[in-house]
């Protein structure tokens, strides 16, 4: 993965959208940002830029375009850092124009509402692209899509050493994991990046534990959940941003193995909803005669505004 550049797809309804790049992280050399429709939507969507200006490019925040649909399209919004290991980070917003409605007509509801984004966060497509390659005893490598078993409860093996890939992992991201054995081996242990074997091959040694976690700022969005079987003990799930996993002594061979990553967000709770004050009844106020106006203008003044009355 590019880390360079970042991507994110929009489907748009027929309209008119504004494109307005608001802001970005980095001040100094801020990323550039290119909008462009997909390939299948090349006739239906029209890209709206001044006659002097690059088609469909966004160099600096606080500029904008606009972007005409005829038919249902999909557009791509692509933010490509402004200096080698520079930020992709940028705040871009679409919105739809509108001209309204003639009086007596309802007014039409709008085609697509405002998006607004500063981090691409992995959605339901990135999230399936995790895959898990692990090398079993007797069936050599075998590679797995998220929630899917390498080994496991229907045919059970060693599993001797894994591999994650994500080729499309948000870049505010990051996953590592370890392996341990029943006797130290070289590497037992130790934390490894993504794309790195971990484990052997060919020397008939199964994994007895394993622990996975995810670093980063964007770790607080993800939940890791892992399901395990260890021989000769009953399935085990655990979940959160970093698991560590073994049998009941810690020499149990790994004969089972599912993992997945899902994207959350935390809600604050609601409030519960106030109880009213049971009124209390005021006392009686003394009468007193108002008192006669000779003439003269008196002016009442409270927080909100001033009152004038005059008699």
């Amino acid at each position: 993965m590019n880390e360079q550049i970042q991507q994110k797809t929009i489907d748009l309804a027929r309209g008119l959208f504004l494109v307005r790049y608001n802001g970005a992280e980095d001040k100094t050399s801020p990323p550039v940002v290119r909008v462009y429709a997909d390939r299948a939507s090349l006739n239906n969507c029209n890209i709206i830029t001044g006659p002097d200006a690059a088609n469909g490019t966004l160099f600096a925040p606080e500029t904008a375009l606009v972007v005409s649909v005829a038919r249902p399209s999909r557009l791509i919004v692509e933010v490509t850092a402004g200096r080698v290991g520079g930020s992709t980070a940028a705040n871009i917003k679409i919105e739809p124009l509108t001209q309204g409605q003639p009086v007596g007509q309802p007014a039409a509801q709008p085609a697509s509402q405002p998006f607004d984004t500063y981090e691409p966060e992995a959605g339901p497509d990135e999230l399936s692209d995790l895959k898990l390659l692990a090398h079993v005893a007797g069936l050599g490598d075998v590679t797995v899509g998220p929630n899917a078993w390498v080994a496991g409860p229907a045919a059970p093996a060693r599993i001797e050493g894994i591999s994650l890939e994500w080729p499309n992992k948000p870049h505010d991201l990051n996953l590592q994991y370890a392996v341990k054995f029943a006797r130290p081996q070289r590497g037992d242990n130790q934390f490894v990046p993504l794309g790195t074997f971990a484990g052997t091959r060919g020397r008939a040694l199964a994994i007895t534990g394993f622990s996975l976690e995810a670093t980063g700022p964007g770790a607080d969005r993800y939940a890791i959940a892992a399901e395990t079987i260890f021989l000769g003990a009953p399935a085990l799930r655990v979940t959160g941003n970093r698991i560590v996993v073994m049998g009941p002594s810690g020499r149990e061979p790994l004969v089972g193995l599912k993992l997945s990553l899902e994207e959350h967000r935390v809600q604050a709770a609601p409030l519960a909803p106030r109880q009213p004050r049971p009124a209390e009844p005021a006392p009686p106020m003394p009468r007193q005669e108002a008192p006669r106006l000779e003439g003269r203008v008196r002016v009442f003044r409270s927080r909100q505004n001033a009152v004038k009355t005059a008699s």
